[in-house]
């Protein structure tokens, strides 16, 4: 009789694991769809207050790209330090992750002027439309966390309390007074990138209402509009490097503290939720409900029954992050949760 374990006990989650094999081409429609999601986490990310991690968690492929963008970081360092960089290659869900791109690169560049006037010319209707797909969006993290992850009463608590210190902090991040600058130091350029860049993988963090905090909203559009090498130049080298620095630290939240990782984004989505408020000032002070609430309702609506099908639809299709044991799974449901 065999001796050996069987398959389901013997996976290695150590960094020495033997690579999985190279993923089969996918169908024309699934890279369809891939380009499809990175063109909505593209334009989520030319809107203040919504978040292109949202996106990517709604969709179904969130930790799929951490973990992809961590492995194609690990690339260079690697060829720089000798290793073996031919393996962190492998590793990278090629078939995934450019499609994403490429989605997002074309959404940003042909929506960027069209979403600045929306956002500009219609601030309560376009407030409200995010403000509901947001609303919406709290619930899918909260969905993610394994079951018997929150079992005993002094996990829930601690749960509980993450979840409303990441909701205040937001909150009061988005309560910042705004302005906008409209000359900025490329310097300055090159340092909003690189922090604004981090809020792309974070649900609930909105790298454009950074901008707008700190009035590099407008400019930054422009540039995408009109073509300024120089801008974007700058523009992309802060928010490589800040990416660089930061999915490193994601990936192994995801990984090692997966129900702290959720519990948090869905704190953090709701805390944003303070950035849409349909009525403010231009400093972003809020007013009172105005007297075309009644389109705001139904825009709100409208967003959160936008976020509630494609989630059904994504649930439902099996599209969220392979099962563990399934081809090129990067899903962290196989890595101890010791949170």
């Amino acid at each position: 009789m065999s001796t050996n374990p069987p398959a389901t006990a013997s996976a290695d989650t150590s960094d020495t694991a033997e690579p999985l094999a190279p993923p089969l081409r996918p169908r024309p429609r699934t890279v369809a769809g891939d380009l499809a999601r990175g063109a909505l986490i593209g334009v989520a990310e030319t809107v203040p207050g919504v978040s292109g991690g949202t996106v990517a968690l709604v969709t179904g492929i969130y930790t799929r790209l951490i973990a992809s963008a961590k492995h194609v970081l690990d690339v260079p360092r690697m060829m720089l330090t000798r290793g073996d960089w031919r393996s962190a290659a492998r590793d990278v869900e090629w078939w995934l992750l450019i499609p994403v791109a490429i989605g997002m690169a074309l959404a940003v560049i042909s929506i960027a002027g069209v979403m600045e006037s929306f956002v500009t010319d219609q601030p309560v209707n376009s407030k409200a439309l995010f403000m509901g797909m947001i609303a919406m969006s709290v619930v899918i993290p909260l969905l993610e966390i394994r079951p018997g992850a929150l079992h005993a009463p002094s996990s829930r608590l601690r749960a509980a309390a993450l979840f409303i210190v990441m909701a205040a902090a937001t909150f009061a991040l988005t309560s910042l007074p705004r302005g906008e600058i409209s000359d900025p130091p490329l310097t300055m350029v090159f340092g909003a990138a690189a922090i604004a860049i981090c809020a792309l993988v974070l649900p609930g963090v909105s790298g454009s209402f950074f901008l707008l905090v700190v009035g590099l909203y407008a400019p930054t559009m422009a540039a995408v509009d009109n073509g300024d090498l120089t801008y974007l130049a700058v523009f992309g080298l802060g928010a490589l490097v800040g990416l660089a620095s930061f999915v490193r630290i994601l990936e192994k939240l995801l990984r090692n503290h997966h129900t702290v990782a959720m519990v948090s984004a869905a704190g953090l989505l709701l805390g944003s939720l303070r950035a849409l408020w349909p009525w403010q000032t231009d400093e972003g002070q809020v007013m009172a409900v105005g007297s075309d609430w009644p389109a705001a309702l139904a825009l709100f609506v409208l967003g959160a029954a936008v976020v509630g099908v494609v989630a059904l639809v994504q649930r439902r299709a099996g599209r969220a992050d392979p099962a563990p044991g399934s081809q090129r799974s990067f899903s962290f449901d196989r890595y101890a949760d010791p949170s």
